[in-house]
């Protein structure tokens, strides 16, 4: 890792200098990454307590789950996206789609979190929805267009100042000309080996034609995947639409995603779908397939790529599968061992509004996948109203996991007691 650190370093005392030069207003992270004070010293922090927790204490009452499984209010932590839990299970960092990263801690260890407040407030943050951590510590943070690194942000959060680095400078994930506001809630995970990968959504409903040649050479609507230091960049994975969530399977190392599909075909087409790859440079449909075996009307007429990977699972249509991971853990029963838990946003404009839940989802030796609910209770049924939507899902030491809510503003925590 020294070596990791030392090439960063480089490149972003390299990026910095070039910003001074052209005369633009200095970022603070050219400061963090001389291991320079900014001046910033205030923390936001948010309230744990009161009729806001309690409001939400009460919607979850009517969470169902299987039984033995408790949900619980963890954190109340406003637009919780995506969650990172810290190798020594100290803090939990969770993304937005907003311009803040909050870091969660549970000092007394009553699985229940005593502290939220945001991290690096010296910093900007672009829609940093992804954070993801190395074995051995390292913080990644993917935004829009721009992925930074964090050592030792575990032990070092405490201060508003922390030693932060370029990975992917900004602008240089997806070319700037194709920033959108759509589709641009990037995910990272490190994989079996020792890579990152990155989702990368593409902005449109259906990609048109004039922009896939370019998309596929840079990794839109796709993944990459790149060395901890930043180099090495490759496409590994094609036609995707948006996929915001994915993991490796802890036996095989193969990779699995979750992919949102395209809207306004219908209210039950095309399948939302969770994806198995098995090699490199795999392509998965988009904008051939709409979801599953469903023909964009964009694409009808176009003849598809050979050797297109359908879904392990079709999943319900618009129910906007998002966040997942594999359940490593010791807590639940055995025959959760390596199952998926994935959340299900909701849908959006779904005449009959569906998703709101948890899901898991069995894989047995041969990848064949089947998906059942989990949790669920967060979409009231007569009213058609969300209560909660959930994003994504993670594993705490314990065996627990935690569950984001981005319309709630909070993290759920479920735990099985025989």
């Amino acid at each position: 890792m020294k070596r990791i650190i030392a090439a960063i370093l480089a490149s972003s005392v390299i990026s910095g200098g070039a910003l001074a030069q052209s005369g633009q207003v200095p970022d603070n992270l050219e400061k963090l990454s001389s291991f320079k004070t900014t001046g910033v010293t205030e923390f936001t922090f948010i309230e744990q307590g009161g009729d806001y927790a309690a409001g939400i204490r009460k919607t979850l009452e009517r969470i169902r789950l299987p039984d033995g499984f408790k949900i619980e209010l963890y954190a109340v932590v406003p637009d919780a996206r995506h969650m990172a839990v810290g190798p020594q299970g100290i803090v939990t960092f969770v993304g937005t789609r907003k311009d803040k990263v909050w870091s969660v801690t549970d000092r007394n260890k009553d699985r229940v979190a005593d502290e939220v407040k945001d991290f690096a407030p010296s910093l900007r943050f672009a829609i940093p929805n992804g954070p993801c951590f190395s074995k051995d510590g390292f913080l990644y943070i993917a935004e829009q267009n721009r992925v930074l690194l964090f050592p030792a942000a575990e032990f070092f959060y405490e201060s508003p100042d922390v030693a932060a680095f370029n990975l992917i400078k900004q602008g240089d994930l997806i070319p700037p000309e194709e920033e959108s506001y759509n589709h641009t809630a990037r995910v990272c995970r490190i994989g079996p080996d020792n890579k990152i990968y990155i989702s990368l959504g593409q902005p449109f409903n259906v990609a048109p034609q004039e922009k896939l040649e370019l998309y596929n050479k840079v990794g839109i609507g796709g993944m990459i995947r790149l060395n901890l230091d930043g180099s090495g960049r490759e496409v590994y994975t094609y036609g995707i639409r948006n996929s915001v969530g994915h993991d490796f399977h802890p036996e095989t190392g193969e990779l699995w995603f979750t992919d949102n599909q395209v809207d306004g075909m219908g209210d039950d087409i095309p399948p939302g779908e969770l994806n198995r790859q098995t090699a490199m440079g795999q392509n998965f449909g988009h904008p051939w397939y709409g979801g599953g075996d469903t023909r964009t009307n964009e694409y009808k007429d176009e003849t598809p790529p050979d050797g297109i990977v359908m879904p392990a699972v079709e999943a319900v249509a618009h129910a906007a599968d998002l966040g997942m991971t594999f359940y490593t853990g010791r807590m639940f029963p055995e025959r959760y061992k390596n199952a998926i838990f994935s959340a299900q946003h909701g849908s959006w404009n779904r005449t009959t509004p569906v998703g709101a839940r948890v899901m898991v989802t069995f894989v047995d030796g041969d990848g064949n996948a089947s998906m059942l609910p989990f949790a669920e209770g967060w979409l009231d049924e007569e009213t058609g109203e969300y209560l909660g939507r959930p994003v994504d899902v993670a594993q705490l030491p314990d065996g627990s996991i935690l569950v984001s809510d981005d319309l709630a503003g909070a993290l759920y925590r479920i735990s099985y007691a025989k």
